[in-house]
């Protein structure tokens, strides 16, 4: 058999996801299959329910219906922390790092939910706090230098440029030992040499540690040079599934950004 034929096992599969907020309905019936090592796009205008999607799947909001089934785990119920420990991490389209903090210690906070010390062991410093800290402390560098940030580890987090702000925050979500990233609009701000630099960096984490990928993008640049498959959502709806070239000859795709006049011109 040829291997090229074999399809990869499913990583996450979302089915018929809805949800209301009083009366008005910000995703209907969202399907999505992911299999291992895919790295796809989630598109559409704004408003047209992306990030929502994002956040029922991440636990921050429960559906009104539908399932969510992510490695045969249906994680519906689930919590924003127990779902990031089945293997799910995500960044957020305005950037959440402690800006106060180092670039070392906002990489640290995401291993210290998994440490295994106590309360009473950080508060008396016991040899198992310490020992566990300085593993800690190792592994955050390791992802540091992967990431290219180890110049930076030691810099308040607000001091850094905004595309290694992004940086940072793509590396706590890799602290977390996932196997399914999603990323929200991970080109926000950035100016066109971070981009291709971001681009860059997708593929090599995607590699890396041998993630299944989604992201959320307004940049086509991003999305057309990098997502394998795209999905079109608006008004909550999925209007388009295929590959970038099919996306953008698609008249409804067309018409979902540009209009119908436009649709009909094309």
């Amino acid at each position: 058999m040829n291997e090229a034929a074999v399809e990869k096992p499913v990583v996450l599969q979302v089915e018929n996801l809805t949800k209301f907020f009083g009366g008005l309905r910000a995703v209907h019936d969202f399907n999505l299959t992911l299999r291992q090592g895919d790295l796809a796009g989630l598109i559409g205008p704004n408003g047209a329910g992306k990030t929502t999607a994002f956040n029922l799947i991440t636990g921050i909001y429960l559906p009104t219906k539908g399932s969510i089934t992510f490695n045969g785990i249906n994680l519906v119920g689930f919590e924003p922390h127990e779902i990031t420990r089945t293997g799910i991490s995500r960044t957020f389209q305005n950037i959440r790092l402690f800006n106060d903090l180092t670039v070392l210690d906002n990489v640290m906070v995401a291993f210290h939910p998994t440490s295994g010390y106590s309360l009473v062991d950080s508060i008396f410093t016991t040899s198992k706090f310490q020992r566990r800290e300085k593993e800690i402390v190792e592994k955050a560098q390791e992802l540091l230098e992967v990431m290219n940030l180890s110049r930076f580890q030691n810099e308040t987090a607000r001091n850094l440029p905004y595309g290694e702000q992004r940086r940072v925050e793509i590396a706590r979500a890799l602290a977390c030992s996932p196997q399914l990233l999603l990323l929200d609009e991970p080109a926000a701000g950035m100016n066109p040499k971070e981009i291709l630099q971001l681009m860059d960096m997708i593929h090599f984490v995607r590699e890396r540690f041998n993630l299944t990928i989604l992201l959320i993008e307004h940049q086509m640049r991003v999305v057309m040079g990098i997502c394998e498959h795209i999905t079109v959502m608006d008004f909550g709806e999925v209007i388009a599934r295929g590959v970038p070239r099919e996306i953008q000859e698609n008249p409804k795709v067309i018409e979902a950004y540009l209009g119908k006049g436009a649709a009909n011109a094309a």
